[in-house]
């Protein structure tokens, strides 16, 4: 038997859950579940990943029921939380060689970068106005280290013949494009997205009712008994179901047996008033989303109401991968990230924030998705370690569900992505103080560096240990 964590109510509420709610009737939320209920498949968790591998089922086949249990409302959780952001796995390319061998590795970027385009048709063919735009990105640099750290990455996607994504700015052109004077360069990348994330999640959701998806908000799931047939139990009811997916994102982290797998850190954003003369002034105009090269990144956007929306990763750790509510956008996070956008903007420092709220981010250390199946049982599958790219790829990671629970031998199925960890992290309380005094030095380094202050080479030996080495996987070759 598998406890589940209680998850609580977030002290903060988003910008996008704000808007996305305010446009739904209180009639259309979804009941509790009351009494027993049998279904085909039941999956836990109505973010991204639950709702993309449900409407996956109903389209591989709609004869099978479907039963999402979701311990608040779709979408409460990082699926309405996030930055907004949609993005590929271009950068990513290396270590996906190194952990599926080159025939999957390239079919899996070349996966994600299609999944934002499936998003794009699947919000125009249902009518969802999620405010998507595909601009590209900015990845800019910060310091000379930050620009360097680049370049094995660029280079392992142009060698596979994917350079045309990328674009590179000098100085000049990075500060004009992204209106910032503190940018050193970068590059441009093609392709990326941007959406209003609450609306997508709320989407989804409706599309999922819409194609006989029972949903059930308001509904924790607090043990799930292990079977032939797996018994979920609820407040006040349960369900039965031959086929499990836990979808709970960094919430699946309280699981001791995959609590090693990854890590659970907070990401937290501001977003200002809407200030659309200042950013012509600063001539950040032609819709890119930004990135810098931080591990602590900074990701920003200007919204549709030209808003600037300001992120900042890692804010807080999770003791035995428990989801507290430090991770709910607490003053003093959401002050750190004001800084940086005040850093990064001086000449909008006379602007209002008028949003703060937070969430919880599943890392895991690869860096790369774990999906795989819990404690033996093959019924039971889990998917996490989005590790903050999770908008564009929950839709890989609801193929790769679906096909799981629905016994099919296909790319998703045999993916080395479905087959567990890669690499662990060490236990707790090791991993969390151990965590602590990694993401201090990181701190430390990066901030001096944009100061031009060279790192002591003890902060910098610690600092490394958030870049662990990737063992080399076999060469998975379907072609072979």
């Amino acid at each position: 038997m598998v406890s589940l964590q209680p998850v609580s109510r977030p002290a903060s509420q988003s910008l996008w859950l704000s808007e996305a709610l305010a446009l739904e009737p209180e009639a259309e939320r979804a009941p509790p579940l009351t009494g027993e209920h049998r279904t085909d498949v039941c999956i836990v968790g109505g973010g991204y990943t639950g709702l993309w591998t449900a409407l996956r089922i109903k389209e591989l086949d709609p004869a099978v029921s479907v039963t999402i249990l979701e311990a608040r409302f779709c979408g409460s959780g990082a699926s309405g939380r996030n930055g907004g952001m949609v993005g590929g796995w271009w950068l990513k390319l290396a270590t996906l060689l190194n952990i599926c061998g080159t025939d999957e590795a390239l079919f899996l970027v070349r996966a994600a970068y299609e999944a934002i385009g499936e998003i794009d048709q699947f919000l125009k063919t249902n009518g969802i106005d999620a405010h998507f735009e595909r601009n590209g990105r900015l990845q800019v640099a910060t310091s000379e280290f930050q620009l360097s750290a680049w370049e094995p990455a660029l280079a392992t996607a142009e060698k596979f013949g994917f350079g045309d994504y990328f674009t590179r700015l000098s100085t000049a052109q990075a500060q004009h494009r992204g209106g910032s004077p503190i940018f050193r360069g970068g590059f441009f990348e093609r392709g990326q997205a941007t959406v209003q994330p609450a609306l997508l999640a709320r989407g989804l959701r409706k599309v999922a009712l819409q194609r006989g998806v029972h949903i059930f908000e308001n509904t924790p799931v607090s043990e799930v008994v292990e079977g032939t047939t797996v018994v979920l139990r609820t407040p006040a009811g349960s369900v039965s179901a031959p086929k499990v997916v836990l979808a709970t994102n960094a919430w699946t982290a309280a699981i001791p047996e995959l609590r090693r797998q990854i890590i659970v850190v907070s990401s937290d954003i501001i977003a200002t008033e809407p200030i659309p003369e200042r950013l012509a002034e600063i001539g950040w105009m032609g819709g890119e989303s930004i990135a810098d090269g931080r591990l602590m990144v900074h990701y920003f956007h200007v919204t549709r109401d030209r808003r600037i929306s300001f992120g900042r990763g890692s804010g807080a750790l999770a003791y035995l991968g428990r989801v507290t509510p430090a991770f709910d956008g607490r003053p003093e996070k959401a002050a750190v990230v004001e800084r940086g956008f005040r850093k990064f903007y001086p000449n909008l420092a006379d602007v209002a924030i008028t949003h703060r709220w937070g969430g919880a981010v599943d890392r895991s250390r690869s860096g790369t998705l774990i999906f795989g199946t819990l404690g033996g049982y093959p019924n039971i599958s889990y998917g996490v370690g989005y590790s903050g790219t999770g908008v564009g790829q929950s839709v890989i990671g609801g193929k790769i569900l679906a096909s799981t629970a629905l016994d099919r031998v296909d790319e998703w199925s045999t993916s080395r992505l479905n087959e567990g960890h890669v690499l662990l992290y060490p236990p707790d309380p090791v991993r969390f103080f151990g965590g602590i005094a990694v993401r201090a030095a990181v701190t430390k380094r990066e901030e001096g560096e944009e100061d031009g202050i060279a790192p002591h080479s003890l902060v910098k030996k610690l600092s490394q240990l958030a870049y662990p080495a990737l063992p080399r996987g076999l060469d998975r070759s379907r072609s072979s």
